[in-house]
């Protein structure tokens, strides 16, 4: 029903990684900080996220973007909202790390109907259209159809996360969260990109990811491509941006339980 959405997207995102890819581990990037020394944005970061405007605005000219970058633009009136991350893992990507993706999403009267996360230097493709399935290639390979696992139990499950950018400021940042999670699960990662954590989970390479105070562009796509692939995003708390847990049903309750202030280390998973 919205694949013209992803045939549209697919190849943009393919078009900016491009563009990503000429900057990376050069001395071009232009690196500068935004809200505070860990908060950064580079020339590619901008130029992508122009590339992206222009070409929506070109195939429709009356619908609107929320871009990390430029803020909102377009027609005010419309229902169709462009939620765009031009380059989520800016700080990997900064580092010279490997793992930073492209997020794009389409939004119709606030729901999500498409979303496309590509990471470019790994070439993992991962799309999702309402109601229509979530679909993974890589390497250039065709799209499959992808589903979270199916892990009942933390122990043998690896989660990932991440961490808020006021995090030197501000003592509520999950780390006490993390130390609780270490002990029981299988082991943790820290990869640094969140729509690419959740596309992780959405194709069951990892079984779980809880992060606190993302903005909407770094999981708009993510979401979708999760719940399109038979899993949960739980919206854990409201007082810190947008934080989510996601993951299957089951993972998704065992690391709510943990990683709430009432949390009893003594009590049962």
């Amino acid at each position: 029903m919205y694949q013209e959405y992803i045939d549209f997207i697919v190849p943009l995102a393919k078009q900016v990684a491009k563009l990503q890819l000429s900057y990376f581990r050069t001395d071009r990037l232009g690196i500068e900080t935004k809200s505070n020394i860990s908060d950064v944005v580079t020339r590619a970061d901008k130029e992508s996220e122009e590339l992206i405007a222009k070409a929506i605005f070109e195939k429709y000219p009356d619908h609107k973007i929320l871009g990390e970058e430029g803020g909102f633009r377009g027609n005010e009136d419309s229902q169709c909202l462009w939620v765009v991350d031009p380059l989520d893992g800016t700080t990997n990507f900064s580092q010279g790390i490997a793992i930073f993706s492209i997020s794009i999403a389409l939004q119709y009267n606030g729901e999500t109907i498409a979303g496309v996360v590509y990471a470019p230097y790994l070439d993992e493709l991962f799309v999702a259209t309402k109601g229509g399935g979530a679909y993974m290639a890589y390497h250039g390979g065709e799209l499959k159809k992808i589903h979270v696992a199916g892990k009942k139990h933390l122990d043998s499950s690896v989660i990932a996360t991440g961490f808020p950018y006021d995090k030197v400021t501000n003592p509520d940042n999950n780390t006490k969260e993390t130390s609780r999670i270490v002990p029981l699960v299988r082991d943790l990662r820290r990869l640094g990109s969140a729509a690419h954590d959740l596309c992780c989970v959405a194709s069951g390479i990892l079984d779980g990811y809880w992060e606190m105070s993302l903005k909407i562009w770094d999981v708009c796509a993510g979401i979708l491509i999760v719940e399109e692939a038979g899993g949960e995003v739980l919206h854990y708390r409201d007082d810190r941006s947008l934080s989510v847990i996601a993951g299957n049903e089951t993972i998704v309750r065992q690391i709510e339980k943990i990683i709430s202030p009432d949390w009893n280390p003594n009590s049962k998973i």
